[in-house]
């Protein structure tokens, strides 16, 4: 994954909303988020969060081309760390800049909450982190979602995908798309059914998980759409590294050929916890036979492994 060219800006807590047990929803304001592009579609957009130190303090960092390296290079201590998200709401009105993010709320009963999660649960008002986004007058990076002339969309990802698919169905409606959309998203409980402003083209279906393992009602969804008797088939545990195999992108290094734009048919985006991804991969790509090309699969966490970045 590439990194941004110009260095992080602060972001400042303007409020925090507990919008259902698992998502806890965040504004951020302050005058540095002023240089963000704020020109949607964002669709699934990636940002990344720096988090406070283990002081509190927010990492040093110059505002440069290698800010990347700058930021690699300082003592664990001080370096705080970094995470992934993508935006739900990115708006400028006057002079203010309001970048929204919906953090899900996962806390381990070991202990071994993440980072992000423990911070988003203690932050209110004045609260401060880095963001790193495409700023004003740059290439926009970070987009997977492009569907190109597929004529059905469908976007399947649990409760960590969940802003990324809200946001696709909210700029699409924008977009006046005449795609066909249908959404499955699995979430922890039934209180967990996020607003979503959406047009006649798309249907959301909401996927509570209660007490059934993580993937198996998304895992089931898809077997329903395709029409396919048989379950989706398990398979054995990943690696650390996240899946991530876009039309244009192979983590693994897989041979993709030339870029393709998708086609007129069905474009499928799924994300979420990478073993499930890789379950639904496997199942779309060798069992349906679903084109390489009409397709993106990525792996935004992973089950029991705190992730990088």
């Amino acid at each position: 994954m590439s990194h941004a060219s110009h260095g992080p800006v602060r972001g400042v807590v303007e409020s925090v909303e507990d919008v259902s047990p698992t998502f806890r929803r965040i504004v951020f304001s302050g005058e540095e988020l002023n240089h963000l592009a704020v020109e949607p579609p964002f669709y699934d957009q990636r940002i990344k969060l720096i988090l406070p130190n283990v002081a509190g303090d927010l990492p040093q960092v110059a505002d440069a081309s290698d800010w990347y390296q700058q930021w690699l290079a300082l003592p664990d201590a001080q370096r705080g760390v970094m995470r992934t998200y993508s935006i739900r709401e990115l708006t400028r009105v006057g002079n203010i800049t309001r970048l929204t993010v919906d953090f899900v709320l996962h806390f381990a009963d070991d202990g071994s909450t993440g980072p992000a999660a423990a911070w988003a649960a203690a932050a209110d008002a004045g609260s401060e982190l880095l963001v790193v986004a495409p700023r004003q007058g740059q290439q926009q990076t970070g987009i997977e979602f492009v569907p190109g002339e597929a004529d059905e969309i469908v976007l399947l990802g649990d409760e960590a995908a969940a802003p990324a698919i809200a946001r696709i169905l909210e700029d699409l409606k924008v977009a006046g798309s005449s795609a066909k959309v249908c959404a499955y998203i699995e979430v922890p409980t039934e209180q967990d059914r996020l607003a979503i402003d959406v047009d006649d083209h798309a249907d959301v279906h909401w996927l509570p998980r209660g007490d059934e393992q993580l993937g198996e009602p998304l895992a089931a969804a898809l077997g329903w759409h395709v029409q396919e008797d048989e379950p989706v088939p398990a398979v054995e545990s990943v690696d650390e590294d996240l899946l991530w195999e876009t039309p244009v992108f192979s983590a693994s290094g897989e041979d993709l050929g030339p870029a393709i734009e998708p086609r007129a048919g069905m474009y499928y985006w799924i994300a979420g916890e990478s073993g499930v991804i890789k379950r639904l991969r496997r199942f779309l790509v060798r069992e349906v036979g679903v084109d390489r090309a009409q397709v993106a699969f990525m792996g935004y966490w992973r089950l029991g492994v705190a992730m990088r970045g």
